[in-house]
């Protein structure tokens, strides 16, 4: 059969938009890179304590510390990013940040731990190391965990390597067999609840250690499918709603708690299970993912007045009892143009694309309200 009259058009057309895709794309690659220059230029000179060690994260937006008091996963968040910048990005292979990271990492060695040879970490210290609150979860110990991996990964210090694993040991311990050692007593009306937020972090451990390591991606290869069933089971409502808290079965609860539903917490999950879906080579729970853990939380989240993510919503409409919950907070944002964009790249579909589009320019937009600093679709450059 020979070419319709209209094939050449929706060619030029096909490839006019491509391109146009292309421009936009690079543009806010740019947009990011500046971004992050700036933040890791603010966080190098204002947040490092030269004399106990450690960050300081309570910072003005002059860089004036207002509380010298030090969060344990805050600070093994900042010494992950100074490792990964220093590892992934050439323009971050700077000893200042490899020195900064190691300073923070010694600091988390010398005091993130309550009462060593115990696991258990501080969720909060004093400047100089001395523990203040200590919180009946996992999640210092996972941030702990990240930081030391991304250590013993530029600077091969085996030391750094031994404490990631032996700490992930501990903490699928408390997930899976005995949680005993969290100290959250057992109460008799307590409900029997799982927190999503448990095995996404899990699953996120299990992607960071098992990272260009096939020994350690084989043995917590089971780890990761049960990290991924568990959350998958947050989907309910008939596939309509993600939920934050489910029964230990699985089953919908009653009451705020059944109800509850973070978008920013469902798409951060989303992009974690996206991940799990590639390295586990399934497109059909990758669409999945897309559909029940991006979309879903999206519509449902957007503020369709004003623009941006809820913080907080309850699934039957009724008033979330958190008091900020219709506050529109940094992370969800962060999390949601992670989502869109991976999903994006995973799966080709440009209505990811788009709506990462609207995220972002909501985002930085609000991000510097007394500046017309936001990009336009098509348009291939920032507007300043």
């Amino acid at each position: 059969m020979g070419r319709s009259e209209g094939e050449p058009c929706l060619q030029v057309q096909v490839s006019q938009d491509m391109e146009k895709e292309r421009e936009t794309l690079q543009a806010w690659k740019e947009r990011v890179e500046h971004e992050l220059d700036v933040v890791v230029a603010f966080w190098l000179e204002h947040s490092h304590d030269q004399e106990h060690g450690g960050f300081f994260t309570c910072l003005g937006r002059d860089g004036q510390v207002y509380d010298d008091l030090k969060y344990v996963w805050l600070q093994g968040r900042q010494v992950w990013m100074y490792c990964r910048l220093y590892r992934k990005l050439e323009r971050f292979r700077r000893p200042e940040l490899l020195n900064a990271a190691k300073a923070g990492g010694e600091f988390l060695l010398r005091y993130a731990r309550v009462a060593p040879p115990a696991k258990k970490c501080a969720f909060v210290l004093t400047r100089d190391g001395r523990p203040v609150k200590v919180q009946r979860t996992i999640f210092s110990e996972c941030f702990y965990t990240m930081a030391m991996n991304e250590l013993w990964r530029v600077t091969g210090d085996a030391q750094y390597q031994s404490e990631a694993v032996e700490m992930m040991d501990q903490i699928v311990h408390w997930v899976r067999e005995d949680p005993s050692g969290l100290g959250r007593p057992q109460l008799p009306g307590a409900p029997a609840a799982e927190s999503m937020a448990v095995p996404m972090m899990l699953l996120s451990l299990v992607e960071q250690l098992g990272e260009a390591d096939d020994k350690l991606a084989g043995s917590y290869a089971e780890l990761g499918d049960w990290c991924a069933r568990r959350i998958l089971r947050h989907v309910q409502r008939g596939g309509q709603a993600v939920l934050e808290n489910v029964s230990e079965d699985g089953e919908g609860l009653s009451g705020c708690l059944g109800r509850h539903q973070n978008p920013g917490h469902a798409l951060e999950a989303g992009w974690f299970l996206l991940r799990h879906a590639v390295r586990r080579g399934d497109p059909k729970l990758r669409a999945h993912v897309i559909d029940k853990f991006l979309l879903l939380p999206f519509r449902s989240g957007w503020d369709p007045d004003h623009g941006g993510l809820f913080y907080f919503q309850d699934a039957d409409g009724l008033c979330p009892t958190q008091l900020e919950w219709a506050m529109k907070l940094w992370w969800p944002h962060s999390e949601a143009m992670i989502a869109f964009l991976m999903g994006y790249s995973e799966s080709g579909d440009s209505a990811l694309l788009n709506i990462f589009y609207q995220v972002a320019e909501y985002t930085f937009r609000q991000s510097h309200p007394r500046q017309d600093s936001h990009l336009k679709q098509g348009t291939g450059a920032p507007k300043e």
